[in-house]
């Protein structure tokens, strides 16, 4: 991705890393911003996070690969992905009142993965997030046979994570992506 689209992700990107460096202390602007300019698969999808309301900013790094981690960060659940059940076979499941569509198969189209559980906790002790509004998570196939999905938020002052039915849907409830982006050159780099 490049052109005055690209170019201007990039300062969108940059400002929010440099006025929230609680969320990637120990990262260096220069490290990501190489890893973004090597990767424009990686920047589509940013800004179709960017699009959706997610606000993303770098979380950290994942052990072992070291790939850089980009979460939305908006303070609500972003507000152009609400309103949804959370995977297909819920909104198949569905006679009436249908959502218009899915968490699931919107993440994918998106690029990202529905934030876990542990994920959803680390960006909580990041700040405050989903204090109005709630996230699927990513769910367990056990418990998805079962009909169940989880999801997430902030309410007294703790985080929650519990269920509903998949089939279920608000319009203060959306869902949260991750996406892993590789450095250049050592932990993370692509493969030759």
């Amino acid at each position: 991705m490049g052109g005055k689209a690209g170019a201007g992700l990039m300062a969108t990107l940059r400002l929010r890393f440099e006025e929230n460096p609680r969320r990637h202390e120990k990262l260096d602007w220069a490290l990501v911003e190489a890893a973004l300019s090597a990767d424009p698969e990686a920047m589509e999808t940013l800004l179709r996070m960017e699009a959706s309301g997610g606000e993303p900013d770098v979380i950290g790094r994942e052990e072992g690969s070291g790939e850089l981690l980009f979460c939305d960060c908006s303070v609500e659940t972003p507000a152009g992905r609400r309103g949804l059940c959370y995977d297909r076979a819920a909104l198949d499941s569905r006679k009436e009142n249908k959502p218009r569509g899915d968490a699931v198969e919107e993440a994918r189209a998106i690029g990202v993965e529905l934030l876990t559980e542990e994920q959803y906790r680390r960006l909580q002790a990041l700040g405050e997030f989903d204090t109005k509004t709630s996230s699927w998570l990513a769910t367990p196939e056990g418990m998805r046979r079962l009909g169940g999905a989880l999801f997430g938020d902030r309410r007294y002052g703790r985080v929650f994570a519990y269920h509903n039915g998949a089939e279920s849907y608000y319009a203060v409830r959306g869902f949260r992506g991750i996406l892993r982006v590789r450095t250049p050159g050592g932990r993370g780099a692509p493969k030759a």
